[in-house]
């Protein structure tokens, strides 16, 4: 237990030594083949995508809780396109939203991370798979850091989508600097990411525990089907804010196939329809017929 603790403090750089800024396309070929995109089955049926990445020791990833949380399979596929079946999680910390995960590799290369803060105004990178786009690259800002229900998080202006999630959040030198976990769907280009100073709390010399063996993920940790960013809990007091920004990211995707995943007493109900523009404007609407057209429905 101390030896993993010792290992992980030495891996995460935190001093303030400037080092050498490097051109878009120099870090994202060096940190390309350490990215994965995970390719998660959840225990409804639902599947999805996110993204991790290797750091700390070998055939261990980094990526976000909410995007493996209720998983009964995930598949990592790196850009070379060599696929491996994920053996479980290391380690996790659901209040930071963070999780490691064990990956039957050993010469694949780790990241660099970077444990100190990162300046205010200064350029970044998430890559991910942003709407199943995978191995994407974008960049943008460190807006701000933010106090997020007690814990602090990079707010950037890279734009994040449902599959990002888990990504690494780079600095110009090529250093993973946070780790991409949601965004706000009622704006443009906010969006945050957990420091890579939370990662100290994990230990990734502990045994993988398998998929079958984690219980189940507590309701307030659901995520959205893309594995977007992890649902807020509706006992927080602010029903009706959580509700608006639901419906806000339903408008958003007027004319496209959307799926719906309702959780209920721990039995959950997936219905896939195509969203009818004007389905949710503040009038009085006959829901029956206004998703008349819907492709089909499903239940789980």
């Amino acid at each position: 237990m101390h030896l993993g603790r010792s290992v992980l403090l030495w891996l995460i750089a935190s001093g303030t030594a400037v080092a050498q800024e490097l051109k878009p396309e120099e870090i994202y070929r060096r940190l390309l083949p350490s990215i994965v995109t995970l390719q998660v089955e959840d225990r409804a049926g639902a599947r999805f995508v996110g993204t991790g990445f290797l750091a700390l020791t070998n055939g261990v990833a980094v990526t976000a809780w909410h995007v493996v949380a209720g998983a009964r399979k995930v598949t990592a596929r790196f850009a070379d396109n060599e696929f491996v079946d994920v053996l479980g999680v290391v380690d996790k910390d659901e209040k930071s939203d963070l999780a490691l995960i064990r990956l039957p590799v050993s010469s694949r290369p780790q990241v660099q991370l970077r444990a100190s803060q990162a300046p205010i105004g200064s350029r970044t990178y998430v890559i991910g798979a942003p709407k199943g786009y995978e191995f994407s690259i974008a960049d943008g800002l460190v807006s701000q850091m933010q106090n997020v229900e007690g814990a602090k998080q990079y707010q950037v202006s890279c734009p994040v989508s449902g599959g990002n999630s888990g990504g690494p959040l780079v600095n110009s030198s090529g250093e993973v600097i946070g780790v991409t976990s949601w965004s706000k769907t009622d704006a443009q280009n906010i969006s945050f990411a957990i420091p890579a100073s939370c990662l100290l709390s994990l230990n990734p010399a502990l045994a993988p525990r398998p998929w079958s063996g984690l219980g189940q993920p507590s309701p307030a940790r659901a995520r959205a089907t893309e594995g977007a960013r992890p649902a807020r809990s509706l006992n927080t007091g602010d029903f009706e804010r959580d509700f608006w920004s639901f419906k806000q990211a339903l408008k958003g995707a007027a004319g496209e196939e959307v799926t719906v995943v309702l959780v209920k007493q721990a039995r959950a109900e997936s219905f896939t329809f195509v969203l009818p523009a004007g389905a949710l404007d503040e009038r009085p609407l006959n829901l029956e017929r206004a998703v008349q057209p819907a492709k089909h429905a499903k239940r789980r």
